[in-house]
């Protein structure tokens, strides 16, 4: 793609992620989800194949399906109420509508059979703005609808967990294992929204770090289904003996940052008098755990098959910048011992 396209297409998708944060009007917060899946439908679509136009043209099928919603429902609260502030919503029928809206765009269970193909029809980077920024702007809408309906966040949440790890369990391509990762974490961080919000962006923080992490380890090695880890030790052997650990990361196994969310979450839900709801999503961080094992597995107890014709792929040296990658892999490892601080700051 032109640079120049490129760059104009990720000022958008700012753009419009910016212009629904900052509104407080449903009209204008409605623009800029629109604005932001404008944006990044070229970018799904670059690549001139059957597979790539079949994920955007149900990416975008299902963007307009929500964001449809989302204007009936806002239209409905101004017929209602007489105003249109996102944060003055009191009918439970549009404030209803208006999170099975965003739960589609996000890609919530059981509203998310979207997500895991649309994310294996793309590349990795676009898959990583896909599976990150995009779900920024739909979070932002979710923080400020109150009171929203508990019932319907806590049914929303526990099938997410529960899809989300089910979902993995059988999937030998990479992209959908990590669609189902992000339906299982979306699913933890919507338990938790209604009772503490700064604790979900923590998650979110959290979940960002790791899923950066993980897509651009499986960017840099090329590797798009299991059986293709196998190779990573020859490509990158220092990356190879981290990547687990991001992965099991990702899975919530302590001492790892990814534990730190779901310790805080399962914390909270136990104040709350859920103990049953935090059981239940502690059982199902298990089922994401055993496939993260499995791609553990994979990469570094497993040796290639098959013999390479050609180049060996260790004689092949990356030319893709791997700042980014090294700070989002040290802070998905090490980041456990400043929780303190962490939720210190989060309660100012």
């Amino acid at each position: 793609m032109n640079p120049f396209i490129l760059s104009t297409l990720l000022l958008t998708l700012g753009l419009g992620t910016t212009i629904t944060f900052a509104s407080t009007h449903w009209l204008l917060a409605w623009m800029g989800l629109e604005i932001n899946t404008l944006a990044i439908i070229p970018m799904m679509a670059q690549h001139h194949h059957p597979r790539a136009v079949e994920a955007t043209t149900k990416y975008f099928l299902a963007q307009a399906t929500a964001a449809a919603m989302v204007l009936f429902a806002s239209t409905t609260n101004a017929w209602i109420s007489g105003q249109w502030e996102i944060q003055q919503m009191t009918h439970p029928l549009p404030i209803t509508l208006l999170t099975v809206a965003l739960a589609l765009k996000i890609g919530l269970a059981p509203l998310h059979s979207w997500l895991p193909e649309v994310l294996q029809g793309l590349d990795f980077t676009t898959g990583l703005i896909l599976s990150t920024w995009q779900k920024l702007a739909p979070f932002a809408l979710l923080l400020q609808i109150y009171p929203s309906n508990p019932t319907l966040l806590v049914l929303l949440g526990i099938t997410s967990t529960l899809v989300g790890g089910w979902g993995g369990l059988n999937q030998t391509q990479l992209r959908k294992i990590l669609a189902y990762s992000s339906i299982a974490h979306l699913g933890w961080m919507i338990l938790i929204i209604q009772f503490c919000p700064s604790l979900t962006l923590l998650a979110l923080l959290t979940y960002f770090i790791m899923t950066s992490s993980a897509f651009l380890i499986f960017k840099l090695n090329k590797s798009m289904s299991i059986n293709a880890l196998a190779m990573t030790w020859a490509k990158a052997p220092a990356l190879t003996s981290l990547a687990p650990l991001i992965l099991l990361s990702l899975g919530g196994l302590p001492p790892l940052t990814g534990f730190m969310p779901k310790w805080l979450i399962l914390q909270e839900l136990a104040k709350q008098d859920m103990a049953i709801m935090a059981t239940f999503a502690a059982l199902t961080a298990l089922l994401g755990l055993y496939f993260y094992l499995r791609l553990t597995y994979a990469m570094t107890l497993t040796l290639s098959p098959n013999t390479q014709i050609g180049t060996t792929p260790w004689r092949l040296p990356s030319l893709q910048t791997k700042l980014l990658l090294a700070i989002t892999t040290v802070t998905s490892i090490g980041l456990l011992p400043l929780t303190p601080g962490l939720t210190t700051l989060l309660t100012l």
